[in-house]
């Protein structure tokens, strides 16, 4: 998560609010966002071979995505800014007998060290990155940087498209919701800060003029922030049938379109 942007919270932000993070990722929708893209990711990431591979987590946290990674034998490195989430990655990865396929590195995208700068990963994530920049394309292409020419790059960000839904169904704030209409920006209460929030239109012209093709896009949590009853998502069968549902709507239209989160996928072209 940087910090090398306007946007981003103060050092020291995400290490305080890491006990509310882990609660937020155990809860369903937070269960549903690492799943989802997971199960994006697989489908095209057996295209690049049966081999472990190499794997960068730019702002990756505590791990949430690494470790489901190195779980299917891939090697993974996690760069953030934040120490405690670091460590916490380190410990989540411990447990799960995993320590040897995650390494984890202090330091932020726009002053990768030289080793992981290189050029030479098979896989690029920037799923928590995105919200806290106020320069998306600087961000971007910083973050393409250490793929190979072939590789995968999956990118996550809030969807602008959903905002207005959000405060409407959710809030029942309907002025809000008819301000965030023209709006690339929203709060947070988990860390405090000001979030930039994306199309997936914006963000396509991006990567394709950055050097990726064939990006595909994956809406995330289609339906569940849509519905209210928060309570009934904890329910086993509840969830077990949301995830199902879940699944087989990220890659239809036109549900991704307002989707809470947007999921880009591409390949680094070729030099």
């Amino acid at each position: 998560m940087s910090e090398d942007h306007e946007v981003s919270p103060a050092p020291g932000t995400f290490d305080s609010a890491l006990a509310v993070w882990r609660e937020w990722q155990e809860a369903p929708w937070g269960r549903l966002r690492y799943a989802t893209a997971e199960a994006n990711l697989v489908r095209h990431a057996e295209a690049l071979g049966d081999g472990p591979l190499r794997v960068l987590d730019l702002a990756g946290g505590d791990g949430g995505d690494a470790v489901r990674l190195a779980a299917r034998g891939h090697h993974v490195t996690i760069v953030d800014h934040a120490p405690a989430m670091l460590a916490a990655a380190a410990e989540r990865a411990a447990a799960c007998g995993l320590a040897d396929r995650v390494a984890c590195v202090e330091g932020d995208v726009h002053r990768l060290p030289d080793d992981l700068a290189d050029g030479a990963f098979d896989v690029v994530l920037c799923h928590n990155l995105l919200a806290y920049t106020d320069d998306a394309r600087r961000t971007l292409a910083a973050s393409l940087a250490p793929l190979r020419p072939g590789g995968l790059y999956s990118l996550m960000a809030i969807n602008r498209h959903s905002q207005p839904l959000t405060l409407a169904v959710r809030e029942l704030d309907l002025p809000a919701a008819t301000a965030a209409l023209d709006s690339d920006r929203a709060g947070t209460r988990m860390f405090g800060s000001s979030l930039a929030l994306h199309t997936a239109e914006e963000l396509t012209r991006h990567l394709t003029d950055l050097g990726c093709e064939d990006v595909r896009h994956y809406g995330i949590r289609n339906v569940c922030d849509h519905i209210t009853d928060d309570a009934r998502k904890h329910e086993p069968a509840f969830y077990a049938d949301l995830e199902r549902l879940e699944l087989a709507l990220t890659a239809r239209h036109p549900y991704m379109h307002t989707a809470r989160l947007l999921q880009l996928v591409g390949r680094k072209r070729a030099r």
